[in-house]
């Protein structure tokens, strides 16, 4: 096993720049990578040849990096359901109002948290921007900005109680209540 590996990894370089062809990341490159090799040398993957492992390795590979874009899109597709904004939504670019509860509870998040809200529900960026901003896919921003949300109306709900719930968007808050935070 030491000396496939061994032989796997004289061509490193090789199956990285394989994986950039298709169209990875050097991230992505490297994550499928690691786990086309995890994959290929478990104790019950039947290993060819000295002289056909590395074409092998290289069917491995392209079948690693389908399989995660079929991961990632499958993901992708889900979060996009999930984030959608409800139909009666505000449209795009317009003043957003938000009482003065969810304001001052924003400020208590986690940063990141905050910056999402801020950003794209607030500030009308588009996500894939906010992502690629920050250095995280865009499945990580919305993962992230779905956290932030749950996490705000959590915090809302607890803090303004009626006026947050029931479906409001505590737009028209009428709790008048002040917020220590």
């Amino acid at each position: 096993m030491t000396a496939t590996l061994a032989q796997l990894m004289g061509h490193r370089g090789e199956f990285v720049a394989f994986l950039r062809k298709q169209g990875a990341t050097a991230a992505l490159a490297e994550d499928v990578l690691q786990s086309a090799l995890l994959r290929g040398l478990e104790p019950w993957a039947e290993l060819p040849g000295d002289d056909s492992l590395v074409p092998w390795f290289y069917r491995v590979l392209r079948n690693a990096l389908i399989d995660q874009a079929r991961r990632a899109a499958t993901a992708e597709r889900a979060l996009e359901r999930y984030a959608q904004e409800p139909s009666d939504a505000e449209p795009a670019g317009e003043t957003r109002r938000v009482c003065g509860c969810a304001r001052q509870l924003l400020r208590a998040l986690k940063p990141e948290y905050a910056a999402m809200i801020e950003r794209i529900d607030l500030g009308g960026e588009a996500i894939e921007e906010v992502a690629r901003a920050g250095g995280i896919t865009p499945n990580n921003a919305y993962v992230r900005l779905h956290r932030a949300r749950k996490a705000l109306r959590d915090r809302l709900e607890a803090f303004c109680g009626k006026c947050a719930t029931g479906g409001g968007r505590c737009t028209d808050c009428y709790c008048h209540a002040e917020v220590g935070v």
